[in-house]
């Protein structure tokens, strides 16, 4: 990745478990058939789906359970995405027929085993799997848990808003979250074509937000914390709209009205598109 310093998030993963526990644990048996903003799924739905990526983490990244071959060739990012999305389905249509006891019992005994196994693994060792949303063949270990760990969070903010419960927006949980979805943008930019040490500014506002650059190199679009070349365009918007717009909780003319863009209106336009999730 660029010249941006990892994000270790490794020791998250126990209290943002614990945050999970608490709100799960508190709901009434009609708040888990609560709809979220994931299409079909409820608020159990969502719970369930949280489960079953954390057994899989364990499954193949501790224990080194074989991956099971995909039914079809995985010929490319849209080929990735359906895959991740069929085993989603399956495993979500299944949980159906369990309890929210049983999805809660069972969350409380994977959760910790991940967060050990994390807080064990070498973050500058290979991942498992690499960062796709980022454009990576091949990824850091810390960039995997980081990912996971926005998975988590975000989906727990889901949860969070279906039932009305406070979202996690501190800083303490948020910022990581924005350090690793502005990865995202040199896969964003990658078809935008620029003269070389052409800057993009990126100002999130709010407890948890931060500034960052894009900045065009002979290789492609890098990331850095200071401006490395001749700023054309500045996108500002908050840390409440950051996090929604990378995870598809923020498009269109919402999308338009919450980023403020300065400068090159062009070069600043990709950024509204920007992913931060497998979609």
């Amino acid at each position: 990745m660029a010249s941006l310093p990892p994000t270790l998030t490794a020791h998250l993963f126990r209290p943002l478990h614990d945050q999970l526990m608490d709100v799960l644990g508190a709901l009434p048996a009609e708040a888990w058939r609560r709809p979220t903003v994931c299409g079909p799924w409820t608020v159990k739905d969502l719970a369930a789906h949280m489960l079953d990526t954390q057994l899989r983490l364990l499954s193949h990244g501790r224990d080194a359970e074989p991956l099971p071959p995909p039914d079809r060739p995985i010929a490319g990012y849209g080929d990735l995405v359906a895959f991740l999305d069929g085993l989603n389905a399956a495993w979500v249509d299944v949980a159906r027929r369990l309890s929210p006891r049983v999805i809660l019992d069972l969350l409380a005994a994977v959760g910790p085993q991940l967060a050990d196994h994390l807080q064990a693994q070498d973050p500058e060792g290979p991942a498992l799997f690499p960062v796709a949303w980022a454009g990576e063949t091949a990824s850091a270990a810390w960039f995997d848990m980081g990912r996971n760990y926005t998975e988590y969070w975000l989906h727990q903010q889901q949860i969070r808003e279906a039932v009305g419960a406070p979202v996690l927006a501190g800083r303490a949980w948020l910022h990581p979250v924005l350090e690793l979805f502005i990865r995202a943008l040199p896969r964003t930019y990658g078809p935008v074509t620029a003269p070389e040490g052409t800057a993009l500014a990126v100002a999130i506002t709010g407890p948890a937000g931060g500034t960052w650059h894009l900045v065009r190199a002979e290789d492609g679009w890098r990331l850095d914390t200071e401006p490395a070349g001749q700023v054309r365009a500045r996108i500002e918007l908050t840390d409440d709209a950051a996090w929604r717009l990378f995870s598809k909780g923020l498009k269109g003319e919402e999308a338009r009205r919450r980023v403020r863009i300065d400068g090159d209106a062009a070069l600043g336009a990709p950024f509204l598109s920007a992913l931060a999730i497998m979609g």
